[in-house]
């Protein structure tokens, strides 16, 4: 699959690797995307062969958020999900919050950074419209130049193009946090509610002199996405709302002059015509939400996010210290798998590995993070094993179903299963029941709408979940009472 993979354990290593083999090898966090591009070919090495991994996650000091003389900081490894718990960001750049909570699943979110969805810069990733409105920059790092700082317009060039030279590493994120005059909201248009590409999305800030309803607009951002090669800024609605309150008429014209900035396509998932409309109604609909003081409604108050204990971040403490006790040791390419020690095969992902060892518990249904039928625990955190490096794994703790329980002894989750008859034809339910043993884990007594949310990212194209998601419910009880 890839060629080799570098697992460095300091920045300053990083920077010598990338500075040593250049585009030959890429940096990868979460790898959810490059994972998938190697494998239909999309990246290449100019020999034409796959190219290494330059895997960062292993780095500490690079997953942290943080306020700092007014503008709030990411560092690289900073994940969809860490966004989404974040009290910093959920107050002071809620857009970008609400984009990390529309990104695919627990699972992914869990290994997505918010920097790797820049660094791929498709114009429907969710997150660069609302870093654009909230005129982020980028920062990067050479061995050789030292840092630059750049604004995201900048940075993104083109489809999918950076301006990011092959020896440099993005080693962070700034922002200005919201003030108590300012609010934004983020609005996605997918095809269906989760695990969807945009169809549309536009992330909108407004900034008004005061609180009452007559404030005029001192300052406003509305960015687009998936409607144009790069996500843009309607410049001619912005300029329009300065100076004028958010009543009706004026919401009306802005989202009309909105318009103006998109240039769509007509693909698989929509026409360039419905497109320039949903921009419209979209953008009207953001608009109206900031007006009314409603953009945080549905924002859940406890989201889930099938990370355990771990705060989300990588590498955790728990890792560390199996690694320095030689537990599980990735110079001999060996993983704590379900309390045991096991040779786990590279070059090829987390998924293909664990089944040629012999872990057929762990399914591939789609092999691109669509189905959640690999999902296991990866120290302590869902994921989907078809979107991790198998050579990740080395030195760490995996959890499979079949380290859940015992035919004599069932893990609370698959009893529930049982006594509720929540399987379909049975080859997604390994992925149903590590989602839904990880949500016990933060969630001891789980309600129906926790439980959907949980397995957002393992239900499949099937129906009837009804079972499926009474069986997470009473595993909650039975975990409880101490019911086998």
């Amino acid at each position: 699959m890839y060629t080799s993979y570098h697992s460095p354990n300091t920045l300053d290593e990083a920077l010598y690797l990338k500075a040593k083999y250049g585009d030959e090898a890429r940096a990868v966090a979460g790898a959810t995307d490059l994972l998938l591009e190697i494998e239909r070919g999309v990246r290449k090495r100019s020999d034409g062969s796959a190219p290494g991994m330059i895997d960062l996650t292993r780095i500490p000091g690079l997953a942290t958020i943080e306020e700092r003389d007014g503008w709030i900081h990411l560092g690289a490894l900073v994940t969809h999900n860490q966004c989404v718990a974040s009290p910093l960001i959920v107050a002071k750049a809620f857009p970008l919050a609400r984009a990390c909570w529309e990104v695919g699943a627990p699972q992914i979110r869990n290994r997505a950074t918010v920097v790797g969805n820049v660094i791929t810069a498709s114009p429907a990733n969710d997150t660069i419209a609302p870093l654009l409105a909230l005129d982020a920059r980028v920062t990067v790092r050479s061995l050789e130049r030292g840092e630059r700082t750049l604004p995201l317009d900048a940075f993104i060039t083109g489809f999918r193009k950076v301006d990011l030279a092959p020896d440099e590493l993005v080693t962070g994120l700034s922002f200005s946090a919201l003030n108590e005059r300012s609010d934004g909201i983020f609005i996605k248009l997918g095809l269906r509610r989760a695990q969807a590409i945009s169809v549309v999305n536009v992330a909108v800030v407004v900034e008004r002199e005061g609180a009452g309803d007559d404030a005029p607009v001192v300052r406003a951002a509305i960015a687009l996405g998936a409607v144009a090669p790069v996500v843009v800024r309607a410049s001619a609605a912005e300029s329009f709302l300065v100076g004028k309150p958010l009543n009706a008429a004026t919401i009306t014209e802005a989202a009309r002059r909105a318009i103006e900035a998109a240039a769509p396509i007509d693909d698989i998932r929509s026409s360039a015509d419905y497109r320039r409309a949903m921009v419209e109604t979209l953008t009207a609909r953001a608009l109206h939400q900031i007006a009314a003081g409603e953009t945080r409604v549905g924002w859940p108050q406890q989201p889930v996010m099938l990370w355990g204990n771990t705060g989300g971040v990588w590498p955790v403490e728990a890792q560390r210290r199996r690694t320095e006790a030689g537990a599980a040791s990735k110079t001999n390419q060996t993983a704590l798998v379900n309390g045991s020690v096991m040779a786990l095969p590279g070059a090829m992902t987390l998924l293909d590995s664990l089944r040629a060892a012999g872990l057929i518990g762990v399914k591939e249904g789609c092999a691109e993070g669509e189905c959640g039928a690999c999902t296991v625990s990866l120290d302590g955190m869902a994921v989907m094993a078809c979107m991790v490096p198998a050579e990740r794994a080395w030195g760490s703790e995996v959890i499979t179903v079949e380290g859940l329980g015992t035919v004599a002894q069932l893990h609370p989750v698959q009893q529930a299963f049982v006594q509720s008859g929540g399987v379909q034809c049975g080859f997604c339910t390994p992925g149903f029941i590590v989602s839904a043993a990880k949500l016990l884990e933060e969630r001891p007594h789980p309600d129906a709408a926790a439980a959907a949310e949980a397995l957002t990212g393992n239900f499949c194209r099937c129906t009837g979940y009804h079972k499926i998601l009474d069986a997470v419910v009473l595993a909650g009880e039975l975990q409880s009472d101490g019911t086998e």
